[in-house]
C-alpha cells in the first residue's frame, strides 16, 4: 500500500489540478457565451443577404456570373479551421481525422488539393506530417473581423475567376451547442445558385440604380464574405463550447479522484493505528510475561 506521505503528495496535486480546470472552465464560460452570441447575431443577418440575393437574382440571369461557374474540380483548396490553443477534448482530431480521409479520397482520384490553414493546431499539425501549407492564417480566430473575411474572400474570388483553382472548400467544427459540435465540410467557391423566394415578396418589382448586375456582383461578393465570416464564429463558438465541457469533465475527475486518494488515505492511516496498537499491546503482553 502506498504511504501516507505519498498519497498526501497525490491529493494536493490533483487538489491544484482541480483548481487550474475549475479556473479554464470559467474562462471558457464566459468567452463561449460571447462567441454564442456573435454566432447568433451574425445568422438573421445572413439569412437576409442571402434573401436580398435570391430577389436580386430573380430579375437577372445569375448563370453566366463567374462566382458560379461550375468546373470539374481538378483543383482545389482545402482551408482547415482548428484552434490556436488545445484543451478543447476532441474539436481539433475530429477536423484533422475528417481532412485526412478527405485528402486521400481527393489523392485516389486524382485531384489536386492544396491545403490552407486557420489556426496553430492545423499548421503544427500539418507541418509535422510533412504536408506543403500553402497559405497560414494567424489573426482571424482571435479576433474575428469582418473587413479581414472580405479582404481574404476578395483573394479567392479573383483567384478562382482566373482559373487557378476550381473549389474552394472549408472544414470546420459546426456550432450545435455547448456540447455539440459537427465537423462539416462547406465549399464557399464556386457559389451555389440562389433559389426562388416562396413569401410575397417575391413578388414586389425593383427599380435598380445603376443596373441590377452590379448590384449582384456587389450581393454576391458580401454574402461570399459573410458565409467565411460566419464559418469563423462558428468555429470560435465551438472551440469554446467544447473547451468549457472538456474542463468541465476534467474539473468533476479530479473531485472524484480526491474523494478515492482521500479515502484510500485514511484507510492506510487507519492501518497505520491499528498496526501500532497492535505492537504496542503486543509489547504489553510481553513485558507481563
Amino acid at each position: 500500500m502506498a504511504s501516507l506521505r505519498h498519497i498526501r503528495k497525490r491529493i494536493s496535486s490533483v487538489k491544484n489540478t482541480e483548481q487550474i480546470t475549475r479556473a479554464m472552465k470559467m474562462v471558457a464560460a464566459s468567452r463561449f457565451r460571447k462567441a454564442q452570441d456573435a454566432v447568433l447575431a451574425a445568422r438573421p443577418y445572413a439569412r437576409e443577404m442571402q434573401a436580398s440575393l435570391r430577389r436580386v437574382a430573380r430579375n437577372k440571369d445569375v448563370s453566366d456570373h463567374p462566382l458560379l461557374a461550375r468546373r470539374e474540380p481538378q483543383r482545389e483548396d482545402l482551408w482547415v479551421l482548428t484552434s490556436d490553443r488545445g484543451m478543447c477534448g476532441s474539436f481539433n482530431s475530429n477536423v484533422l481525422r475528417g481532412v485526412e480521409h478527405y485528402i486521400l479520397d481527393q489523392y485516389e482520384a486524382k485531384r489536386e488539393v492544396r491545403v490552407h490553414t486557420m489556426g496553430r493546431k492545423a499548421y503544427r499539425y500539418f507541418t509535422k506530417e510533412k504536408i506543403e501549407i500553402f497559405e497560414n492564417i494567424e489573426d482571424m480566430l482571435a479576433t474575428p473581423n469582418f473587413r479581414r473575411a472580405l479582404e481574404l474572400t476578395e483573394d479567392l474570388a479573383e483567384r478562382f475567376c482566373k482559373g487557378e483553382v476550381d473549389r474552394v472548400t472549408l472544414v470546420f467544427n459546426e456550432f450545435r451547442s455547448a456540447i455539440q459540435q459537427q465537423v462539416v465540410f462547406r465549399t464557399l467557391l464556386p457559389i451555389d445558385p440562389p433559389e426562388g423566394l416562396c413569401d410575397d415578396r417575391e413578388q414586389i418589382d425593383y427599380i435598380y440604380e445603376p443596373t441590377n448586375t452590379g448590384l449582384l456582383d456587389k450581393l454576391v461578393r458580401t454574402y461570399l464574405a459573410n458565409q467565411l465570416f460566419i464559418v469563423v464564429l462558428e468555429s470560435v463558438a465551438s472551440e469554446h463550447g467544447a473547451r468549457m465541457t472538456a474542463m468541465e469533465s476534467a474539473t468533476t475527475n479530479a473531485v472524484e479522484m480526491i474523494d478515492r486518494l482521500t479515502l484510500q488515505y485514511n484507510k492506510a492511516r487507519q492501518s497505520a493505528i491499528t498496526t501500532e496498537l497492535m505492537e504496542i499491546v503486543s509489547g504489553a503482553e510481553a513485558l507481563k510475561g
